[in-house]
Order: C-alpha cells, then sequence, then structure tokens
C-alpha cells in the first residue's frame, strides 16, 4: 500500500472559536476549513501541551511534553539555542526513516545556534547549525522565531538568504512588531504570501513523484503582526485580527486545492490546528462588540492555564480512512502526533522516544474504545503552571491563570486556593473551583501528575530522565516543605 503524504497546516495563536465550523456563534466565516472539516474530522476536545508557542511546537515534533526540555517557562527568542535535543528522535526524522521527503515551510520558534564573531555579534554569512535541517527536515524555508520577532531574515535550510542592512523600528498594534534587524529582501505583510507560494510549489514538485512527502507548514499567522491582505481588509465584520483569519482561511484553501490540482488529495493526510489560544493582542473587546468570541465558550486565552489557552481547533482529513463529517469528543493532545505517525507506518517507537504520545489513528478511523485513549494530559501554562486533565476532572496547580487573564500570577491570587479543581462536565467555563469537596480527587491526580514527572513519560516504557531537570520550584506539591507563592 503506497504511504500517505502528510501535509500538517500550524497556525499560530487562532482560537478555538475563530473557526465557524466549531462555533456556530462565529462572526468569521472560515469557508474553506468548514469545507475541510466536512471532509473530514473535527475534534472538540483537543489541545496543544502549552499555552504558548515555542513548548507547543517542540511537542508536536518530538511526541515529548514541552516542560522535559531545558525550556521550563516562556518561550524562544529569534537568537535563543536549539530547543530539540540533538539526539532526538522528531516526526521528520522518524518520517525520512520511512522513506519520506520531508520539508519545514514558515515560522520555526525552536532556536538555533547562530555563528557569533569574538564580540558575540551575529554572522549572518555563515551557516547556522541546530534547526530544521538537523533534526529530520530535508529542506526548510521561513523564519527564525514569530513574525513580530527579531531577526527579520528568511532563512533556507543553514543559511540567510539576505544579511540585514537596517533596524526597523518597532511597528504599532495591530500591525505589530519589534525593533530589530531586517534584511532588504524582507517586508513583514509579503511573508505569509511568500510561504503559501512556497508550500504550494512544494506540493507540486512533490506530487510528480513517487516518494511520499511531509511537509510541516508553519504559517505565521493570525499572531502579530497582524496584516490582513487588503482583500480581506473590513471582510470579517469584526476587525483586523477576524479580517486576518479569513486570510488564513484563504491561504487553507489554496494548499488544499494544490493537493486536489496535483491529484493527491485522496493520498494526503491534512492536519490543520493552532499552537495555542488566540492572544489578546487580537483584542477581545472590539471583537466582542462584534458579537465574536476567539475563545468560544472556554475561559482565558493564550498564556493561560484555563482551557482558552490551551484548547485548540483540530481539523484532519484523510479520505481512505477518515469518514467525511465526523466529529469527536475524545480528549486528545498535539504531542501525539507522532504515535499517530508510526501507527500509521506500522514502525514501533523506542523507548527513548515520544514519551507521551499516544496514536490517534483508533479515533481517526471510528473504532470503538475500550475506556479512554489517553489516560490523562497534561497542560502548562507561560509561568510554567501544571495542570492535569483525567476524564471530567481538571486539577490546575496554581491559584491563578497561570498567564495574562485575570487572576495573574502575584498579587491577584492572594488569599486564593493554592489549587483548582473543576468538573468540566457540568462547568466548563471553569468558574466554581470546587477543590474543598474533592480531596480525594486532588491526591489521586495529583499523584498522577508527580508519577508523570518522575518517571520521564506518561506512557509504558522504560523511566526516561527530563532533559536539566525539572524547575523544581514550580512543583511545589511534590514537596511538602515548600508552599506554593502562586
Amino acid at each position: 500500500m503506497k504511504k500517505p503524504n502528510i501535509l500538517y497546516i500550524l497556525v499560530d495563536d487562532m482560537g478555538y472559536g475563530d473557526l465557524s465550523c466549531l462555533n456556530e456563534h462565529s462572526k468569521i466565516r472560515t469557508r474553506n476549513l468548514d469545507r475541510l472539516a466536512a471532509n473530514g474530522m473535527s475534534f472538540t476536545d483537543a489541545h496543544s501541551s502549552s499555552a504558548v508557542c515555542t513548548p507547543s511546537r517542540y511537542s508536536i515534533l518530538t511526541g515529548r511534553y514541552n516542560w522535559r526540555s531545558w525550556l521550563k517557562r516562556g518561550v524562544t527568542d529569534g537568537y535563543d539555542r536549539p530547543l530539540i535535543e540533538s539526539d532526538r528522535m522528531t516526526v521528520a526524522s522518524c518520517l525520512r526513516e520511512q522513506g519520506y521527503a520531508t520539508a519545514c515551510i514558515g515560522k520555526w520558534h525552536l532556536g538555533w545556534d547562530w555563528a557569533r564573531g569574538e564580540d558575540g555579534t551575529v554572522d549572518y554569512t555563515q551557516p547556522i547549525s541546530g534547526g530544521p535541517t538537523d533534526v529530520g527536515f530535508d529542506e526548510f524555508f521561513g523564519i527564525s522565531g514569530s513574525l513580530d520577532m527579531p531577526p527579520y531574515v528568511y532563512l533556507k535550510n543553514e543559511y540567510v538568504t539576505a544579511a540585514p542592512d537596517r533596524v526597523t523600528p518597532d511597528s504599532p498594534a495591530p500591525a505589530f512588531w519589534r525593533e530589530g534587524p531586517i534584511a532588504p529582501n524582507f517586508a513583514h505583510e509579503e511573508v505569509m504570501p511568500a510561504f503559501t507560494r512556497k508550500a504550494i510549489r512544494y506540493i507540486e514538485e512533490k506530487s510528480a513523484g513517487e516518494q511520499p512527502f511531509f511537509l510541516y507548514f508553519s504559517l505565521p499567522a493570525p499572531h502579530t503582526p497582524i496584516l490582513p491582505r487588503p482583500e480581506f481588509q473590513g471582510k470579517s465584520g469584526t476587525n483586523a485580527y477576524g479580517d486576518f483569519c479569513l486570510d488564513v482561511d484563504d491561504v487553507v484553501g489554496q494548499v488544499m486545492d494544490a493537493l486536489e490540482r496535483c491529484g493527491v488529495a485522496e493520498d494526503t493526510i491534512v492536519v490543520f490546528t493552532s499552537d495555542n489560544g488566540c492572544s489578546p493582542q487580537a483584542n477581545f473587546e472590539e471583537l466582542a462588540t462584534a458579537g465574536h468570541n476567539p475563545s468560544y465558550i472556554f475561559r482565558g486565552h493564550k498564556a493561560d492555564i484555563y482551557e482558552g489557552g490551551h484548547r485548540i481547533p483540530l481539523l484532519v482529513r484523510w479520505p481512505r480512512r477518515i469518514a467525511s463529517g465526523a466529529t469527536c469528543g475524545e480528549t486528545i493532545c498535539l504531542v501525539d502526533f507522532l504515535a499517530t505517525c508510526t501507527d500509521i507506518l506500522g514502525v514501533t517507537l523506542p523507548g527513548g522516544a515520544g514519551e507521551d504520545s499516544v496514536s490517534n489513528l483508533p479515533l481517526w478511523e471510528g473504532k470503538p474504545l475500550d475506556g479512554s485513549l489517553r489516560e490523562a494530559t497534561v497542560h502548562h501554562s507561560i509561568d510554567g503552571s501544571f495542570s492535569i486533565r483525567y476524564g471530567q476532572w481538571k486539577l490546575e496547580m496554581c491559584a491563578g491563570s497561570g498567564g495574562w487573564s485575570d487572576p495573574k500570577p502575584g498579587s491577584d491570587c492572594e488569599g486564593l486556593p493554592p489549587v483548582q479543581l473543576y468538573d468540566l462536565q457540568s462547568d466548563i467555563g471553569e468558574r466554581r473551583n470546587v477543590y474543598a469537596e474533592n480531596p480525594v480527587v486532588i491526591d489521586r491526580l495529583r499523584a498522577l501528575l508527580t508519577q508523570y514527572v518522575e518517571n520521564g513519560r506518561s506512557t509504558p516504557g522504560p523511566k526516561c530522565e527530563n532533559t536539566n531537570g525539572t524547575a523544581w520550584e514550580q512543583l511545589w506539591w511534590m514537596h511538602p516543605d515548600t508552599s506554593n507563592n502562586c
């Protein structure tokens, strides 16, 4: 049997509620994503491993929870060192071993080893290591971090295509980016169209051959800078962010049309998802005035431990194996991608790879389950706060959001209980903290979370080590002689 092509479309900061196929009240009509959902499967309880982008991307590609890496909180910047360990299996390296052509186009944001002079300044003429081509991708074209984060240069494989020749100043919101070096061939508003052309060209070239391909198409939108193309400005009926979501939807339509045009749509798995929830940069106040909520019915947004931080849209189409118009309410995580790929190909994961990854293939195929697919799912916020989801229960090991919404970490949490327990079956909005009434549930979930941390994995297999240990000051529940300072 021919191995399926795989197109993984990862967008940046798009909320669950921004897709009209998932949100009946959405003011943004995402017709191409609706088409993808109608021809595939929609997941209503899918989660990124983190509420911010760098750590989520690590988990997608490695099948390992992000907090097991050296990055225990926050994100990397455009010049930070590589996050993916040099000897770690990734989806790309695994698929390449199975005969796939592999490519990454778009935003990387997982670190590089930049060449530097004796004074510490970056030498843009030298090759860069530790990036996509060192972790399993045959080729890369994209940017080092987020589109609002310097350096503003294109990278092709291990090289910058043109060195910066000036510094661009800060740009105000919503077309926000930070001051930094910029190359003469770089314009922020042209980046997403350039990536789209590259992705379509890659699909056309690889579809003409016999080798299966894996394209990790990582869009820099609708993250800031919010720069919808002129043809989408004012079209959503909301604000510039809503218009940018329409622009993203159109890009998805373009690459899906390329698959059809090249005659490979039936043999290609298309995954569409977001790295975390919607950012406040979208201007929630403006959107609410227009009657739109990117977080749908969920509390919080990007960066938070609450559902709005990590419950994300996930659509999967595979005509040969997934029924059209299917919906799945099983709790899953983007960390599951590696195990799903190996299951599809009949490959056994080695003991030190994909430690937290569980195959979703049975769900794709609509097979009945004997219990839940995942025993439990761990979530992580921008400040490194943890939560664990087990069935209807969600235990949050912090007093507040762990992120940017109220109550924020610090003084906002003074006087609040040190943990939060929510019954998502009756309280999907996470408004009634029932920790005091359920000590047995708390003890059970805390013990399971501790086990996951100490074993270096959450799936069956040999005990593994967490990279650089663990940020123990954040794991106060494992040390009764310490206290939670929120």
